[in-house]
């Protein structure tokens, strides 16, 4: 007997399948975790801002996860959590870089900077975030510490950037209120501020 294949039989037998398939998958890494020798540091020497922290660090955490949770700094938004709007900007070693996308455990070695650390140790404004107060850039400002670091880093490399140059190293950075020209009026100011 050939039973007809209905829309309950096959919904049925997705669910098994993919239950089956996870529960293989699991079985799967678990062996290999448990076969593997490699031992993961846990207490991590990163350095944020000028300084040397310590912090415990899981294997699979985020950058921005270890900054905003586990060290306070808050400056950085997470908000897409997966490389594409660049709310979460931060430079290592003056580059720019979405925190979201990248596991603590493999910058070890390279400098952070994160919103927080450009101001100068009297507190005043770096010539970035002096600008973009001046041209009035952010709006709902959810996206302006990701702008202010894609600035700081482009100004750093290029210190006399044209607005062509100025809006592709913000092109990384999304802006829900659209204020994108005053984003880039205000990178042009600071370059005038360096100059």
């Amino acid at each position: 007997m050939n039973p007809k294949l209905s829309r309950r039989r096959f919904i049925k037998g997705v669910i098994y399948s993919s239950a089956a398939a996870s529960a293989g998958a699991g079985y799967y890494l678990a062996t290999a975790q448990v076969n593997s020798n490699a031992v993961v540091e846990r207490l991590l020497s990163l350095h944020i801002n000028g300084q040397t922290r310590l912090v415990d660090v899981a294997p699979t955490e985020t950058l921005a996860f270890t900054l905003r949770n586990k060290l306070g700094l808050t400056g950085l938004k997470v908000a897409c959590n997966r490389g594409e709007c660049g709310a979460c900007t931060v430079l290592l070693d003056n580059i720019s870089n979405y925190s979201c996308s990248l596991l603590t455990h493999t910058i070890k070695q390279r400098a952070i900077t994160t919103v927080e650390g450009l101001r100068s140790v009297d507190g005043r404004l770096s010539a970035v975030q002096q600008a973009f107060i001046e041209e009035l850039a952010p709006q709902c400002g959810f996206c302006t510490p990701g702008q202010v670091m894609a600035a700081t880093a482009l100004l750093r490399a290029n210190s006399n950037p044209s607005r062509e140059e100025a809006r592709q190293a913000l092109a990384g950075n999304l802006c829900r209120c659209g204020a994108y020209d005053h984003y880039l009026n205000g990178v042009m100011r600071a370059a005038e501020l360096l100059s």
